[in-house]
């Protein structure tokens, strides 16, 4: 039997014979997150964290989009301003998450659409995704312990390649670099990830939620202290200088001038 709940008007979470699924539904917005996307997904990874009979998590996007990471105007006006805040909360739960984690990408996965990944166990992905961390091109550094987990996963050179230079990458370098289990036809992703995270609910769940704790647990300690710090590093750069003429030339859809700042 399936139970569902409306925790926010964009997104959607659902049980289902093991596996809770949460759907980020806001195709208008290419699926952004809002301050109250955010504090529905806690809401949902508490819940699912804490029902007996939820084996898996399962992370997708509707209408052939993951994420265009965040709503820029929704985020300036409410920026995260501590560790209370819904995107702290968010990112505190992806890494404490002792539950097996898959994920499946459709079509663009920008900034925290991409560095969520990495606290993601199986991760799946169309032919068409495109994935984006434009962070340095917004007077911004990387968050969610990407820039520790990004050169863990792929090697320092490929992690600076895809940060500093903030260029789209396709789906098939994501797989190359790491980033992804699998690289499937669009019309086959979801029922993939959705297949994956059926076979995981059948498997013994004290053994599944072991494993990934013995794999994840020796370098946990430095994933929450690279969020610390990057938490003080991103809230100091969005009221820089930089920043202000970065989203500035963004709402404008001009080019940036960075010219003047050492």
């Amino acid at each position: 039997m399936s139970a569902s709940s409306e925790t926010s008007e964009h997104l959607h979470v659902d049980f289902d014979a093991g596996i809770c699924t949460i759907s980020f539904r806001r195709p208008k917005k290419k699926n952004a997150f809002s301050v109250a996307m955010y504090a529905a997904m806690v809401a949902g990874f508490e819940q699912a964290r804490g029902r007996g009979d939820v084996r898996v998590i399962l992370l997708r996007g509707s209408e052939g989009v993951f994420t265009a990471g965040n709503d820029l105007q929704d985020f300036m006006q409410a920026p995260p301003t501590g560790p209370d805040s819904p995107v702290a909360q968010f990112l505190e739960h992806l890494v404490a998450c002792e539950k097996p984690i898959v994920a499946a990408v459709e079509g663009p996965a920008i900034g925290i659409g991409v560095t969520m990944l990495l606290h993601c166990d199986l991760v799946y992905a169309g032919e068409s995704a495109r994935f984006h961390m434009p962070f340095v091109n917004l007077a911004l550094c990387p968050e969610a312990g990407s820039s520790y987990l990004l050169p863990r996963l792929m090697g320092y050179q490929r992690a600076a390649e895809l940060l500093l230079l903030g260029e789209p990458f396709s789906a098939q370098l994501a797989y190359d670099y790491g980033l992804v289990n699998q690289v499937l036809a669009d019309a086959a992703v979801l029922d993939r990830a959705h297949s994956i995270a059926v076979t995981l609910s059948k498997k013994p769940p004290a053994a599944l939620r072991n494993s990934k704790r013995l794999m994840r647990d020796g370098y946990r300690a430095a994933v929450t202290q690279a969020m610390h710090t990057e938490f003080e590093a991103f809230g100091a750069g969005l009221v820089s200088p930089e920043a202000a003429e970065a989203f500035q030339a963004f709402f404008a859809k001009r080019e940036p001038d960075f010219s003047k700042f050492q």
